[in-house]
């Protein structure tokens, strides 16, 4: 059998409390499991035991250097299912001054945002299976400013996205 997805992941953190407080208030994970120094998130609408591991390795830890200088891992990316969810995130992500940008991939709506360590991750809604057009599969070979209000015009605010539907070649 192949691998299905992507069960969790796990990231090294100046300090849990700090993290913890950001994941929970920005994406609405709760904490399922913790421990001096290590926390264990679960997002809302998961049925994984957990989504997110965070241990804490103190507040000297340097900044990460991978993309740089060293090879590592670029983000991490989560999915929400409805576009009017998406807005909902951006506007959290703003205000807590997370935000780093937001681009439209054609079939993936995206936001990218950094956590209190300064890692990025990237929040997106998928255009699902039945609205695939073949001017949207064409497009994927550009990357454009994300416009949430004309994709919300075009998709609704309350389209279910395409959360685990593969995408055409």
């Amino acid at each position: 059998m192949p691998v299905q997805r992507l069960n969790h992941a796990v990231l090294y953190v100046r300090d849990v409390e700090r993290s913890v407080a950001f994941y929970r208030e920005a994406l609405g994970f709760e904490v399922v499991m913790g421990m001096p120094g290590a926390a264990f998130l679960q997002a809302a609408g998961s049925t994984n035991d957990h989504d997110l591991g965070l241990f804490q390795i103190g507040e000297r830890a340097g900044q990460s250097t991978a993309g740089r200088s060293t090879v590592g891992l670029y983000h991490l990316a989560w999915e929400v299912d409805t576009l009017d969810e998406l807005e909902r995130i951006a506007a959290k992500l703003s205000e807590l001054g997370a935000l780093a940008g937001a681009s439209d991939h054609s079939t993936t709506k995206a936001l990218y945002a950094h956590d209190p360590d300064g890692l990025e991750f990237e929040v997106s809604w998928l255009v699902p299976a039945s609205l695939l057009t073949e001017e949207v599969l064409t497009a994927r070979s550009g990357i454009r400013p994300l416009d949430l209000a004309a994709d919300k015009e075009r998709y609704g605010g309350q389209t279910r996205g395409g959360v685990g539907v593969s995408i055409p070649a």
